[in-house]
């Protein structure tokens, strides 16, 4: 009697499986919710471990447990439900130099003056002007926009600089960038709730981790305290980055602004 049979298309449903055990893993990592996750599995694979043993009524109450836990998922990883779906849309499944990457979203203008940018964070981090900057791709952040104050103005250092002058009305919150022109000012971000952000960092830092985790948005800070230059891309920050590097990263990202 042939107990197990793997061909191809086996393999290709194991590796498809294990890929997408992953990409959730990695999502929970560092969270309260990967105990959850790690619980849910292994009663999982005991569900399957008493089925193929027979074991009928232990297989039923197991069974009658994870029918209703995908009830309990939809409740408890809420918020990593919503990131991995956000991730699907984006094409940001398998990141590996666009490795089946794909993207429904409109086309935008990619143009933004990376001088003017870089310039006016040289000057903020000289005299300790705390600001935070992100700046669209894909995503529009109409919804974060919307609830800052409108501004529409063309970029220019005076205007950032002025944005975030400590006196300044609008200096607390971020400044939304996008077609190159600073699109809100004040704005309200979502912050980072991982365990793994350095602690010594503030909450300007947290928000430009936080919106690059839901967008694929480019944050740049200008630290209150120190005066250093960081940028954020899908939640990963670049700390203690000059005014050049700043502005050669922009360039990589965007088309320079002649």
């Amino acid at each position: 009697m042939e107990f197990l049979q793997i061909g191809f298309i086996e393999l290709i449903d194991i590796a498809l499986v294990a890929i997408l055990i992953y990409q959730l893993y990695k999502i929970v990592k560092g969270t309260v919710a990967i105990n959850i996750f790690i619980g849910l599995a292994a009663i999982y694979l005991l569900w399957k471990v008493v089925s193929a043993f027979n074991f009928q009524l232990l297989s039923e109450i197991l069974g009658q447990f994870i029918g209703v836990g995908v009830i309990i998922l939809a409740i408890v990883f809420q918020q990593e439900l919503r990131k991995f779906l956000m991730m699907i849309g984006k094409g940001k499944v398998i990141k590996n130099k666009g490795l089946l990457k794909f993207n429904f979203s409109v086309e935008h203008d990619n143009h933004l003056n990376t001088n003017a940018i870089a310039k006016a964070c040289e000057d903020m981090a000289k005299t300790k002007t705390g600001a935070i900057m992100v700046v669209t791709q894909m995503d529009d952040l109409a919804v974060f926009a919307e609830g800052g104050v409108e501004m529409n103005a063309e970029i220019s250092v005076p205007i950032i600089e002025s944005v975030f002058y400590k006196n300044s009305p609008l200096h607390d919150g971020a400044v939304i960038i996008r077609n190159n022109k600073i699109i809100s000012a004040r704005c309200v971000l979502p912050v980072s709730n991982s365990q793994d952000f350095p602690g010594h960092l503030g909450m300007r830092h947290r928000a430009a981790v936080g919106i690059t985790e839901e967008s694929d948005a480019i944050a740049i800070i200008v630290s209150e305290e120190t005066g250093g230059i960081t940028y954020v891309k899908d939640g990963e920050l670049f700390t203690k980055r000059t005014a050049r590097q700043l502005e050669q990263f922009l360039n990589r990202v965007f088309i320079p602004q002649e």
